[in-house]
């Protein structure tokens, strides 16, 4: 089991959260702006806020590292091993370099969704690919009256991400027993660029430690949780494609 944060797409040219790059979005008041209570109270400014950030979205490609875990994954399923890549990152950049079994744990920057909770376009099973034209018709006149709605219920449209007052289980999307049940069986698991700062880093590594798992994280500053997580000092970028190498797991860049 893989476990990817913000800091393995740092290299793509996409800001970290609470990382020290100048660009890291901590440095706002994140927990305010990223919530449901925000969007309810001032759908114009969360879109403009989520539009902002994602606009840097739109040239990044995958780094090493992405490519890394492709071929990481093709490696190990080819030996007969299960694989799963639990990524907390809304960009699109692992399933751009090709990962095949994927979970985007804290949903996806490409799609929207209903903000009205049993709709066929909301939570919990619905959401659209995100309209760049509305997106646009927005942008270049940022009130209540362009807000992008739903075309159902016409109900506004919401970014398809978890804010910080949401949970796992709200859309499922996120699926997060599919997630669960693997770090129960998980032999190996391997966070990348992660803070440990969220939910599910919590989750995962608790179930990794009941299990005995061997757990590795890969951090620049040589962060790592607890003990018995084995910290590997690098960015993302460069250790991912070192282990592959010495796997024999050849990436395709």
């Amino acid at each position: 089991m893989v476990v990817t944060g913000a800091g393995v797409s740092l290299a793509s040219g996409i800001p970290t959260f609470r990382g020290t790059d100048p660009g890291a979005v901590w440095a706002n008041d994140v927990t305010e702006l990223g919530t449901n209570k925000y969007f309810e109270r001032d759908p114009v400014g969360s879109w403009r806020w989520y539009l902002s950030r994602f606009a840097r979205l739109g040239d990044a490609r995958p780094n090493p590292a992405h490519h890394a875990l492709v071929a990481l994954e093709r490696w190990h399923v080819a030996r007969g091993g299960e694989f799963l890549l639990v990524t907390q990152n809304v960009d699109t950049l692992h399933d751009d370099a090709g990962s095949q079994a994927l979970v985007h744990v804290h949903g996806r920057a490409d799609r929207v969704r209903c903000a009205r909770v049993g709709c066929e376009h909301g939570a919990p099973h619905g959401s659209l690919p995100r309209d760049d034209a509305a997106s646009q018709a927005f942008m270049s006149d940022p009130t209540l009256a362009t807000v992008p709605c739903c075309p159902v219920c016409d109900a506004y449209l919401r970014q398809h991400v978890l804010w910080f007052d949401e949970y796992y289980s709200d859309h499922h999307d996120y699926q997060i027993e599919r997630v669960l049940h693997a770090a129960e069986r998980a032999d190996v698991v391997l966070f990348a660029g992660t803070s440990f700062a969220v939910g599910i880093t919590d989750m995962i590594l608790e179930r990794g430690l009941s299990r005995g798992a061997a757990m590795f994280s890969i951090d620049p500053v040589g962060r790592a949780p607890h003990r018995r997580v084995q910290a590997i000092t690098a960015p993302a970028e460069a250790a991912l494609p070192a282990l592959c190498r010495g796997l024999g797991a050849v990436a395709n860049a």
